[in-house]
C-alpha cells in the first residue's frame, strides 16, 4: 500500500501541485490536516481540481484556520490550539497522500513542530524542493530534520527549471533518491499536470 507524506523545504514551492499529481497518479485519498488561510482556494480544493479525482477523494481538514500565516499563529488568532492527538492518520482503503504545511519545522503550536507529528505517523516522506538558489542548504537541512527524528525519507522531487548541479549535490550529500522534477507550468490544469507528472517523475520509484 503506497502511503506518503508530502512535505516541502519551504512554502510556495509547488508542493501542493506535486501532491495533486501524486494523488491522481496513485488514485489515492488526499488529506491536508491543517489549512491556514481560507480566503483563496485551499490546498484541498486545488488537489480536488487538479488530481482528476474530484472532491470525494479529499478527506476534510482537521483544522481550518482563517489567517494565512504560520499555523500556530493562525490557530491563536482563531482562539484555538492545535493538538497532536487530534491529528491521527485517517483510516482509508488504498493509497493515501498527506500534505504538510510549509516546511518541516513549521510550528503547529508553541510546543509542537510539524516534523514531530510526522515522526509519530511513521510514513515515508517525499520531500519537495525548488531548484533555485539556496535549495541545497534548505534541502539538506530538511533531510537532517527528518533523519534526526528517524523519519523515513522516500526521496526528493524538484520543482522548477532543471539545475543538474544542485539536484545532484542534494541527492548525493543527502543520500536520497532523485524522484524527478516538475517544471513550472504556464497553465496548470488536470491535463497539463498529468502530462508533466508522467514525463518528469520517476513513477517506477513510487
Amino acid at each position: 500500500m503506497r502511503r506518503y507524506i508530502v512535505s516541502g523545504t519551504d512554502t510556495g514551492i509547488g508542493k501542493t501541485i506535486f501532491a495533486a499529481g501524486l494523488t491522481g497518479y496513485l488514485h489515492a485519498h488526499y488529506w491536508k490536516p491543517v489549512q491556514a488561510g481560507l480566503d483563496e482556494e485551499t490546498d484541498s480544493e486545488v488537489v480536488a481540481r487538479l488530481s482528476g479525482l474530484g472532491a470525494d477523494r479529499v478527506i476534510p481538514e482537521n483544522y481550518r484556520l482563517t489567517t494565512p500565516c504560520s499555523p500556530h499563529q493562525s490557530a491563536a488568532i482563531d482562539g484555538m490550539t492545535i493538538e497532536a492527538a487530534a491529528l491521527a492518520l485517517p483510516s482509508v482503503a488504498g493509497p493515501l497522500v498527506v500534505e504538510g504545511a510549509g516546511g518541516l519545522l513549521v510550528p503547529l503550536s508553541p510546543t509542537l513542530l510539524y516534523a514531530d507529528v510526522i515522526a509519530g505517523w511513521g510514513l515515508p516522506v517525499i520531500l519537495v524542493a525548488r531548484t533555485s538558489l539556496g535549495t541545497i542548504n534548505h534541502s539538506l537541512l530538511s533531510i537532517e530534520a527528518l533523519r534526526s527524528r528517524a523519519v523515513p525519507l522516500h526521496g526528493i522531487v524538484f520543482v522548477g527549471d532543471g539545475n543538474a548541479a544542485s539536484e545532484s549535490a542534494i541527492c548525493t550529500i543527502g543520500n536520497t533518491l532523485h524522484l524527478g522534477r516538475l517544471p513550472w507550468l504556464k497553465a496548470v490544469t488536470a491535463a497539463t499536470l498529468r502530462a508533466a507528472f508522467n514525463a518528469g517523475i520517476r513513477t517506477d520509484l513510487l
